[in-house]
């Protein structure tokens, strides 16, 4: 259903460099950069964007779930989010409330956005 996303960051500088560490576990990269507006995904096309604050006043948190291949991938997203200083929210585990299957972790982006890998395989 969606074709793409995009959200504000107070930093656009730091957000890049937190994503670009993040997304590489999962597949993602930097596909288009215009500067301060840049588009994440797996090619070809960007399905992820982030960009400087240029609307609103004040900070509403969002909530990003990023599509893992694996629970390795999890393990390695959360940790390449840590090793940058991200806030833990749920460390990778499974969450057997959403179903038997879905493997998790959730941190903080440099914004306070809620920022998950899931993987919905078994092990």
């Amino acid at each position: 259903m969606l074709d793409h996303l995009s959200i504000q960051c107070a930093d656009a500088a730091a957000s890049a460099a937190f994503y670009d560490s993040v997304l590489e576990p999962l597949g993602g990269r930097r596909l288009m950069d215009f500067g301060d507006v840049i588009g994440f995904g797996v090619p070809p096309m960007p399905t992820f964007w982030i960009g400087p604050q240029a609307s609103g006043e004040g900070f509403r948190e969002c909530h990003v779930a990023f599509a893992a291949p694996d629970r390795a991938a999890v393990h390695a997203f959360f940790d390449a989010a840590v090793s940058r200083g991200a806030e833990v929210l749920h460390a990778p585990r499974v969450f057997p409330e959403y179903h038997p299957n879905y493997f998790g972790a959730f941190v903080r982006d440099p914004d306070g956005n809620n920022v998950e890998a899931v993987c919905h395989a078994p092990e």
